[in-house]
């Protein structure tokens, strides 16, 4: 029996301190190969468990349980994010959780990031899944899971055919669904 394809997220990578210009977080998330979430703290964190600890305090319980759910999410899991033109990008989350304590990180508060291998150029829009059109088109600012029964295969074989060609895409059919 094949394994289920990865879980798939949504990473707006905006922050919530209306300061931060939307969009730089993302260039940089992409620039440097990384997926993160906001929530600068006034110490850096020895762990996760203090991370988020001082989240709850610094900022609220809730963003403390997104903090957690992020740092949660399996290895080789799918992300989406867009840019400041709106342009879909996507990864897969490839190592854990670490906070990032430089000035670039402070000031485009994505402070907790995790490694995450992009594809080196936009996803065509008529190409997204349509369940990851619709989470965007929500907005927020949140990192959250999208929920559809064909999202993790459609997201798979478009990760196939960006990241190996499109013959790989095409052998599979599960695309299709």
């Amino acid at each position: 029996m094949t394994p289920p394809d990865p879980d798939v997220y949504r990473a707006p990578m905006r922050s919530r301190d209306d300061s931060v210009p939307d969009g730089i977080a993302v260039e940089r998330a992409l620039r440097i190969g990384v997926c993160g979430v906001g929530g600068r703290l006034s110490q850096v964190p020895a762990s996760l468990v203090d991370a988020a600890a001082a989240v709850a305090t610094e900022h609220d319980e809730r963003v403390a349980r997104r903090l957690e759910r992020f740092a949660d999410a399996p290895d080789g899991s799918y992300i989406w994010t867009r840019d400041v033109d709106g342009l879909a990008w996507l990864g897969r989350l490839a190592g854990p959780w670490r906070y990032d304590d430089s000035r670039e990180a402070r000031d485009v508060d994505l402070v907790h990031v995790r490694p995450c291998e992009w594809v080196a150029r936009p996803v065509p829009e008529a190409s997204v899944p349509p369940a990851v059109q619709l989470t965007f088109r929500r907005g927020g600012r949140n990192w959250q899971q999208t929920h559809d029964p064909h999202v993790s295969a459609q997201t798979a074989a478009l990760w196939r055919e960006m990241t190996k060609g499109p013959d790989a895409a095409a052998s599979d059919p599960s695309h299709l669904a």
